[in-house]
């Protein structure tokens, strides 16, 4: 079966909540199979523009979310109920990121630092100076040494276990102290026991080609941050189609592509999942826009403006005062629909992060993540 590229978009910005609003901001994460939270305050926005109405004030409230490390290493909202599967699948795969060898830490040391970690958490909401603190006090001085390179130094050796402890399912980030960041254990929200490893990468992989598909092992690799060897035969059995020239797989029963299109203007802030997890890259960021808004190929690292379901060119924003300053630098003409689309939509965002908008067309100046 030949898909079309205009199909695959449609379905996709539908799945996402780019067409239709979700009902709420549980919703809307859990279609995009995890929304990037590094930066907060586009994480948030992420979700909030999938919500009628929403704010990030909206998402910051949500308990139904928790803020986590999901795929790549990367932090992540993830819906409180998905735990299991997320905890499952990404405990079963390979650590990625480890340091180099004469500071790394043994598989020992991880495992007794995670269990550490779960017993600190297990009561209180920590910072990271504190969860130091009950981390050597349970395991030893070992663990304090500063070993990680850091802006202005090096960490304690025990945070290279961070991530291996919330994918092991006993830490994620509890609520701001001020303006320091605390750990919990979700536990405590919530208890709950990971999923069995296959049921778990084969729950991901399913609702991933549901959001993303159709998508190769490849694709589905380069998302998780797995290799293709270790994900292929999640694939075995799953319906197949062609796009673009190559062989893709759907979810199961999940073939059915409307000849629709995507028609509209949105933009997406940094690290959207949207543009982080479709595939083909260059059919998403036809023609200028692959040099323009990604990094030889990593998208993220530029808020994007969409233009029917496709990149079209980048954006910036920046707080003045009371005034949300939004330039856009668009790939290609907007005409006078595109541009009242363009006004709503920024409209919009400024209402999401507090502020009254003002556009400005042009050339974005600054650099990724500016």
């Amino acid at each position: 079966m030949e898909i079309s590229w205009q199909a695959v978009v449609a379905r996709r910005m539908r799945r996402h909540g780019l067409l239709e609003p979700a009902d709420t901001p549980v919703d809307a994460v859990r279609a995009m199979c995890g929304a990037h939270a590094q930066i907060a305050a586009a994480g948030e926005a992420s979700v909030a523009l999938r919500v009628d109405g929403a704010t990030r004030e909206t998402v910051q409230r949500d308990d139904g979310l928790v803020k986590t490390f999901g795929p790549r290493g990367t932090v992540h909202l993830l819906p409180l109920d998905d735990l299991p599967m997320w905890t499952g699948a990404l405990s079963s795969l390979p650590a990625a990121g480890q340091q180099p060898v004469p500071i790394r830490m043994t598989a020992d040391e991880i495992d007794r630092v995670v269990v550490a970690i779960g017993e600190a958490l297990a009561h209180a909401d920590l910072t990271v100076d504190e969860l130091t603190e009950d981390v050597v006090r349970r395991t030893g001085e070992w663990a304090r040494v500063p070993t990680i390179p850091a802006f202005q130094g090096a960490w304690a050796r025990w945070r290279q276990a961070i991530p291996a402890a919330a994918n092991a399912g006993v830490l994620c980030h509890g609520p701001l102290r001020g303006r320091l960041t605390t750990y919990s254990n979700p536990h405590r929200l919530r208890p709950f026991d990971p999923m069995p490893a296959d049921k778990a990468l084969t729950e991901l992989l399913h609702r991933y080609l549901y959001s993303y598909g159709p998508a190769t092992p490849q694709q589905f690799a380069r998302w998780l941050k797995a290799t293709p060897t270790m994900v292929k035969p999640y694939f075995d059995d799953l319906p197949q189609a062609t796009l673009a020239d190559q062989t893709v797989w759907c979810a199961p029963d999940d073939d059915d592509f409307p000849d629709e299109r995507a028609e509209g203007v949105r933009l997406l802030p940094y690290f959207d999942a949207y543009g982080v997890g479709s595939f083909p890259r260059e059919l998403l960021f036809p023609g200028k826009a692959f040099a323009r808004a990604t990094a030889g190929g990593q998208a993220g690292n530029y808020p994007l403006l969409l233009v029917d379901g496709v990149v079209a060119g980048v954006w910036h924003q920046k707080k003045s005062g009371r005034t949300a300053r939004f330039t856009v630098e668009a790939l290609t003409s907007l005409n006078r629909r595109r541009r009242r689309l363009l006004d709503a939509e920024v409209d919009r965002l400024a209402a999401i992060l507090g502020g009254t908008p003002s556009l400005t067309l042009g050339d974005v100046t600054v650099g990724p993540h500016a």
